[in-house]
Parts: C-alpha cells; sequence; structure tokens
C-alpha cells in the first residue's frame, strides 16, 4: 500500500469512526457547535452595529424589500447563493484544517528527506493559511454589512439597532448556519482533534442547508413585514 493510500484508507476510518462515536451522543457535539457559532455571531453583529452606527451614510439609494418592492422566488436564489459561497468557505476551512492536522502529519511520518520536510512544514502553513482567509472573510462581513445596514436605516430614518431587530429573525438562523463549520473548527483545533473535522464538514454542513433555505424564506418574505411595522 501506497503512502497516500495509507492517508485515505486512516482519513475514513477516523471519519467513520466518529460519525459513529456521534451519534450515539450528538447533543454534546452539536452543543458546542452551537456555543461556538453562537459566540461568533454575536462578535459578528457587535461589529456590524458598530460600523452601522459611525461610517457614513452612502448617498446611493437600496431598492429595500418590502418598501420599494415585494420579495420574490429569485430573491431567494440570490440570498441562498450568496450565503452558500460562506458555507463553501467555512466548510473548506474544515477541510483543509483535517488535511493539514491529520493527514500530512501522517503522510510526513512515512517519508523521509525533502518530502518528509516539506509535509512537515505544510501543515501549519496551511493552518496558517485557514486561519488568515477566516479572520478577513469575517471582518469582510462586518464591514459590508454594517455600510449597508448604515445605510438603509438612513434612507428608513431610524437608528441602526432598530433595523438589526428587524433582521434578527433571519440573520440568527442564517449566521448560526454559516458559522456553524467554523466553530466546529475552532473547537477541533483547540483540543487537537484535527481527525475530526471531515466528519464534521459533512455533518455542519447538512444541518446548515436546510437552515439556510429556512433563512432566506424569512428574510424575503417575513423580515421586511417585521421591519415595516417598526418603521
Amino acid at each position: 500500500m501506497s503512502v497516500n493510500d495509507l492517508v485515505l484508507v486512516q482519513g475514513v476510518r477516523h471519519t467513520r469512526e466518529t460519525l459513529t462515536v456521534w451519534n450515539d451522543r450528538p447533543w454534546p457535539v452539536l452543543r458546542g457547535w452551537l456555543l461556538g457559532s453562537a459566540a461568533i455571531v454575536a462578535l459578528l453583529l457587535v461589529g456590524v452595529w458598530m460600523v452601522a452606527t459611525f461610517s457614513r451614510p452612502d448617498p446611493t439609494p437600496f431598492s429595500i424589500l418590502g418598501f420599494h418592492r415585494d420579495g420574490t422566488p429569485r430573491d431567494v436564489g440570490v440570498v441562498l447563493y450568496r450565503n452558500s459561497l460562506v458555507l463553501a468557505l467555512h466548510a473548506m476551512a474544515c477541510v483543509a484544517g483535517f488535511i493539514a492536522g491529520s493527514a500530512l502529519p501522517l503522510s510526513a511520518a512515512h517519508r523521509s528527506g525533502t518530502w518528509k520536510w516539506i509535509h512537515d512544514k505544510a501543515g501549519p502553513l496551511a493552518i496558517g493559511f485557514v486561519v488568515c482567509a477566516t479572520t478577513f472573510s469575517l471582518m469582510t462581513q462586518i464591514y459590508i454589512l454594517g455600510a449597508n445596514t448604515s445605510t438603509i436605516s438612513a434612507q428608513l430614518g431610524i437608528a441602526p439597532g432598530m433595523l438589526l431587530l428587524a433582521y434578527l429573525p433571519h440573520a440568527i438562523p442564517e449566521l448560526l448556519a454559516v458559522f456553524l463549520p467554523l466553530a466546529a473548527w475552532l473547537i477541533a483545533s483547540r483540543r487537537g482533534s484535527w481527525e475530526q473535522l471531515l466528519a464534521a464538514t459533512f455533518v455542519t454542513v447538512a444541518i446548515a442547508v436546510p437552515a439556510l433555505v429556512l433563512a432566506a424564506s424569512i428574510e424575503v418574505y417575513g423580515s421586511p413585514e417585521l421591519l415595516r411595522f417598526l418603521v
């Protein structure tokens, strides 16, 4: 058996074992992910509120659902597409963590010379790249969402906090879902349980997809009604 085949077999075995353990006691695992995701969501919402409060609104008018037009199934599709990109980025962080923290060290243990050195160095570099990419993603989302919140709240003549309150019914499940893989990555990295991350990718994405569909429907058809009520 080649080194690559060995790594693949070990990865599949670890993933199956992890899924079996989680299936026996799913709630402690899911609870940890949800709490981690909730902490990230709280950080993001505070950042969005700060950016919206202290930034200058863009004079370019927004087309606001519920005020300028009614939502359509196409709007649901646009929201799902946008959120699926963020979910994909965080899911790939889980996969990269599995490769860097579990597969590469196993491969390096069965190599020598230059290839061993490359595999030893590639893992930490890959993990560092994941950290930088996810941090950049989070900061970019805070800036964009904060700027949009500032502009929309100025158009409607309400405080940014009030606008965020109207959007919470769809924002909470949406953000919890997209950050679920990232929370799993953070928990696994803290424990050094890199071999669990491939299983975490499958499970978190399976949970996140229906949650995103529900959140997109609320965003297009429900949140505009609440916003009209608050305004």
